[in-house]
């Protein structure tokens, strides 16, 4: 075997490269001998050994094999992608330089790998951690084989575990939608108590529309109360009616009462979610004034009275008032409009019921919550329910119509000349809804 002794081996231009060996040799360093680098190595990491780049990150970059870095997402969230085409072997590590990735997550970009088997990114979204990637086969890519943080836990933050009526997804939030009665059940809280705060709304049953048969000209039925309140970390548009108080959720089981709608002459039911009440819309009147609730229903023709919404009162209002039927002899005899959650009835004209609320809650923008219209006699121009599911009145030519299931509208007020059975509509029944973020 030859040996060379020298003390130093340098390339022969400035900067250039020095190779030791040709592809397939191998070099041995014998026991006992110790190198030290003053440098930077890249290329040695293999299972648990990982050379750390002292220079933050700030910004999206490649990883190289066998380097740990610093990354600060102080100012915005960014992404290291792991390196293409890797070995066995391949090792990359992160640590959280300024404890923000609980605000500002960092992404693993996989970069057509998998990470724990799944073809998927990997986002670290919990403050303080560190963590090491090493890379085993196709099948799981690249390895988690290290996680930690300053309290020994893992990577991810916990968040709202919960399950209960129709469960959707919305960017970052789960939905759970209540069409009938249910259990929103939570088995696990949030780490941030911030993340606990859930968004909701909760909307009672439309009142039925007045009249039947030889009734006279019945009223429309009021709109359910809606209630809403939106957590600052679901990012949606609310309704104007946002507000009715925050509700942190605890790991427990909250019952969700969805009301039924008001058959003819008869309010609409309550819902609740935990302690928020909404009040079931008032009933049209039968030759009456309308009956007062979470709106308030239509009066019936001859000058009878709307009847009082937000009954019992809340802030902000749940509802509004009915509208007043006419007190002369006008053609068809037009009764009032019940109220809805925006307005009171006969704000668009007489016999109109009044509009509800729109709310992006569930991720698309839903009106919910309207007036039924009132009725006429004769085969005058048919009264419209208010937006929002408010149902419309009849003439002698239609019967009324029910509110729209689920949007706590009103029923439309029914004419004694409709085709028979000539009664008011159903109200429609309620609906709750709670949004909260879960990732």
């Amino acid at each position: 075997m030859s040996e060379i002794k020298v003390n130093k081996i340098s390339p022969r231009t400035n900067c250039g490269t020095v190779t030791l060996g040709d592809s397939g040799d191998t070099i041995t360093i014998p026991a006992g001998v110790t190198m030290t680098n003053s440098g930077t190595a890249a290329g040695f990491g293999s299972t648990g050994e990982i050379s750390w780049d002292t220079t933050k990150k700030t910004s999206g970059f490649t990883a190289t094999s066998g380097v740990g870095y610093f990354t600060d997402t102080t100012a915005s969230a960014f992404t290291v992608t792991l390196p293409a085409s890797p070995s066995a072997g391949n090792v990359v590590a992160v640590s959280d330089y300024a404890g923000t990735f609980g605000t500002n997550a960092l992404t693993i970009g996989r970069n057509s790998s998998n990470i724990n088997g799944s073809a998927s990114d990997f986002n670290l979204n919990k403050s303080n951690v560190t963590a090491q990637f090493i890379y085993v086969d196709a099948t799981q890519g690249w390895r988690v084989v290290f996680t930690g943080d300053q309290s020994g836990s893992g990577l991810s933050e916990a968040f709202i575990t919960a399950t209960g009526g129709t469960i959707t997804t919305c960017g970052n939030d789960k939905i759970h939608t209540f069409t009938g009665p249910g259990t929103f059940a939570v088995s696990q809280i949030a780490e941030c108590s911030a993340n606990n705060q859930v968004s909701y709304i909760v909307v009672a049953a439309g009142g039925g529309g007045g009249g039947c048969g030889s009734d006279g000209v019945g009223g429309g039925g009021g709109a359910g109360g809606f209630r809403e309140d939106k957590s600052p970390v679901t990012p949606y548009t609310a309704s104007p009616l946002d507000g009715a108080g925050n509700i942190s959720v605890t790991a427990t089981s909250f019952p969700i009462a969805v009301g039924g709608g008001g058959t003819y002459g008869t309010g609409g039911a309550v819902s609740t979610f935990s302690t928020i009440t909404s009040a079931g819309g008032g009933a049209g009147g039968l030759r009456s004034g309308g009956a007062s609730g979470g709106s308030g229903g239509g009066g019936a023709h001859e000058g009878n009275s709307g009847g009082s919404g937000n009954t019992p009162p809340v802030s902000p209002p749940q509802g509004n008032s009915g509208g007043s039927g006419v007190n002369s002899a006008p053609a068809g005899y037009p009764s009032g409009a019940g109220g809805g959650a925006g307005e009171a009835g006969n704000t668009d004209g007489q016999g109109e019921g009044g509009d509800g609320v729109t709310s992006s809650i569930t991720g698309a923008s839903v009106a919910r919550s309207g007036g039924g219209g009132g009725a006429v006699n004769g085969a005058q121009t048919i009264k419209s329910g208010g937006t929002g599911g408010g149902g419309a009145g009849s003439n002698t030519n239609t019967l009324a119509v029910a509110g729209t299931a689920n949007t706590g509208g009103g029923g439309g007020g029914s004419s004694e000349t409709a085709p028979s059975p000539s009664q008011g509509g159903t109200g429609g029944s309620g609906v709750v809804i709670i949004r909260y973020k879960f990732q």
